[in-house]
């Protein structure tokens, strides 16, 4: 998915993807069953316990070694790009560069709403140049270093490119409004501050499979009846009246694989990359599918959309009142008339991203508890859990297995491997061994 917010990441939101992540297989997804993970454990004597053991001693030492290293560097590059990006927020607002900006954007123009999209075309061309190197590093040469990627830097610069210009549109329609609503409410603006983003969230939700996730990628309607038919199958036996399930060329850019849905309000697209096809087999395909129909019907979106608002009513709040404390020391000295001048906008941003850096954990609990509602719903979907164990094993390519139950809760968004395995190993003791 792209990035719409790339030089807001604060406001940026988790869209609600279940990615998972196989070893090469053939050309077409196999049609067996999935085998146990210890056979010589059926019937009464099942212990999921010693299934998950089992499951997660597939994976070879060095194998288990580069998960970690790739999991594990990703905490460090939270820590290094919060530590990259503020002292650049810092420097725009010392230098005067910000006012500058906003005052030349006031010499050219006296409609304040498209005084504040060029401030904004300004600040993301520049921030976006100065963390350029940074972003280098971390979407294209770690990614090709641990052979997650498929892409040349070209068509990698390609895609970046397009995501600047996505967030370049959505920034000139939602910062203006966020403004406008600071300079004519006041004080409560953090309230309707919270209204708006929540009104964008839910426009940019309802515009996304339809209008963004086209320009990265090809969707196709699967016509493959031995995969179609039975997804169809599941999808209508829980209620859901889906006719299609689509197809994403993802092996243009990965090597991962992964399935989603997507949009709002009647844009719901239920969608598989061709890695999961080509790289699993049948059963893992309908235990995935089982878990992303599993959001849909538990209303995850509209349950996101009021944790956000939630959320979003506690950020702004803390923006308002730690702007208002930074701006009485250094506002005069930067150039920054208030928390209604574009040209206080790094401050504003930059106390966000402290909010976000330190709630962060709470973001990804809150996501983490809907991919296991997920989980759970797919296992009773589906009636895969080897299937579901051995996709599950299979996101040791990028994400860590087994780690601590604190460095799971700091770091994780959905449920660890070691989690995942066991909850499918208990699922199939007490529905399908007894």
């Amino acid at each position: 998915m792209s990035k719409p917010f790339a030089a807001a990441s604060w406001m940026r939101v988790p869209v609600l993807l279940a990615a998972f992540s196989a070893g090469a297989s053939s050309g077409q997804p196999n049609d067996r069953r999935m085998p146990s993970a210890d056979q010589a454990s059926v019937g009464s004597r099942f212990d999921p316990e010693a299934a998950t053991r089992s499951y997660l001693a597939k994976l070879a030492p060095d194998q288990k070694a580069r998960s970690d290293a790739y999991f594990e560097g990703g905490y460090w590059l939270t820590l290094w790009s919060f530590l990259y990006a503020a002292p650049i927020l810092v420097l725009l607002l010392v230098t005067g560069w910000s006012a500058r900006l906003r005052g030349w954007a006031e010499q050219r123009v006296r409609f304040r709403p498209i005084q504040t999209i060029i401030y904004w075309a300004g600040y993301s061309v520049v921030t976006t140049v100065l963390v350029f190197p940074l972003t280098v590093y971390r979407r294209f040469f770690r990614e090709h270093v641990y052979g997650l990627s498929n892409q040349t830097f070209g068509a990698w610069l390609g895609d970046f490119a397009k995501e600047f210009v996505v967030a370049l549109i959505f920034g000139a329609i939602l910062i203006p409004f966020l403004y406008g609503a600071v300079r004519r409410i006041g004080q409560s603006w953090w309230i309707w501050g919270t209204a708006i983003s929540i009104v964008f969230l839910a426009f940019y939700l309802l515009v996304y499979p339809v209008a963004i996730a086209p320009l990265f990628n090809k969707y196709t309607r699967i016509t493959d009846e031995r995969i179609r038919n039975p997804i169809l199958r599941m999808a209508r036996a829980n209620g859901i009246e889906a006719q299609e399930i689509y197809q994403v060329d993802a092996s243009r850019q990965s090597k991962r694989i992964s399935a989603n849905v997507s949009g709002f309000l009647g844009t719901q697209r239920i969608s598989l990359n061709d890695n999961l096809l080509t790289r699993t087999s049948l059963p893992e395909i309908q235990a995935v599918m089982g878990h992303e129909m599993g959001h849909y019907m538990l209303n995850h979106v509209e349950k996101a959309l009021m944790f956000y608002a939630l959320y979003f009513a506690a950020a702004f709040g803390w923006v308002n009142w730690a702007f208002h404390q930074a701006h009485r020391r250094w506002g005069e000295k930067w150039g920054v008339r208030g928390i209604g001048d574009t040209a206080g906008f790094p401050l504003a941003l930059l106390v966000g991203m402290i909010f976000s850096f330190v709630t962060s954990p709470l973001v990804r609990s809150f996501v983490r508890v809907q991919e296991y509602e997920a989980d759970i719903f797919g296992l009773n979907a589906a009636r895969q859990p080897d299937g579901f164990a051995e996709v599950t094993l299979k996101l040791s390519e990028y994400r860590k297995l087994d780690p601590g139950p604190l460095e799971e809760w700091i770091f994780y968004d959905h449920p660890s491997g070691r989690v995942r395995i066991y909850t499918a190993m208990r699922w199939k003791a007490e529905n399908m061994l007894q």
